[in-house]
């Protein structure tokens, strides 16, 4: 039987600078997302917004100031869960109608969370996709991603003005068509989704694209990076970061 919470399903790390790590240590590690909440002067910003099995809303709603918007850096299951939550949601333009349809070709939600056996290279799964229960009467069956209207399209190139930080959207398709990044040139900080973060990187879905991939890859290498906040795993730095990209192009035959 599965351990059952008291209600505190997420956990809260601040990590500076306005900035807030945001995970689910109870949803299985090939699934677990990595939340960041950017707070701003004039809007705050929550890249990617997890699973959805809790209220993401409603348990971060003492970080939030007048405004926030929900990004998503993609479409997948894992980074979309509680969008529908937010009122403001952002996305590439190619991810759009993933959001806005919750469709499985474009979410992956097309599985079982109470037994997530699927074959992902580097990754152990099988069994459940959550190791508590947010609440007593919580019916994972009943799981589902939900539809979120999608108020902005992003493009390689728009800016996001938080009132004093500034994003550059970077479109890095590869993982998925419209995976996007945020890149703060004043800072060298890369919020990456999940074109790169320190793990086995997935280039195999049915809507990848190894060649977009290591251009994707051959962009991060010329960012001068200070740091970098991915969609799963720990941060790293600028020799991590060249690290991964080589080893992924020399696996890719670049």
């Amino acid at each position: 039987m599965m351990q059952v919470l008291d209600g505190n399903w997420f956990e809260f790390r601040s990590v500076g600078d306005g900035l807030t790590l945001i995970t689910e240590p109870h949803v299985i590690p090939f699934l677990r997302c990595n939340i960041w909440h950017i707070r701003g002067r004039g809007l705050d910003l929550v890249v990617d917004t997890g699973l959805g099995v809790s209220s993401l809303h409603a348990a971060s709603r003492h970080l939030f100031g007048q405004r926030v918007a929900a990004l998503a850096t993609h479409v997948h299951l894992d980074h979309i869960g509680g969008h529908h939550e937010f009122d403001e949601c952002w996305c590439h333009r190619l991810e759009a109608p993933g959001l806005r349809g919750a469709d499985p070709a474009h979410t992956l939600a097309d599985f079982d969370l109470r037994d997530v056996s699927i074959d992902v290279p580097g990754y152990q799964t099988g069994g459940p996709a959550i190791t508590a229960l947010p609440t007593p009467d919580y019916d994972l069956s009943a799981w589902e991603i939900r539809q979120a209207s999608v108020t902005r399209e992003l493009e390689d190139g728009d800016v996001i003005d938080l009132g004093n930080r500034h994003f550059e959207v970077l479109h890095l398709p590869g993982h998925s068509p419209g995976s996007i990044g945020l890149w703060e040139a004043r800072t060298g900080t890369l919020f990456s989704g999940d074109a790169i973060y320190d793990g086995p990187l997935i280039d195999h879905l049915h809507h990848s694209d190894r060649v977009a991939y290591a251009r994707t890859m051959e962009r991060l290498l010329s960012l001068p990076v200070n740091v970098v906040h991915a969609g799963h795993d720990p941060s790293f730095g600028r020799e991590r970061l060249r690290e991964l990209v080589r080893a992924y192009l020399a696996g890719a035959g670049a």
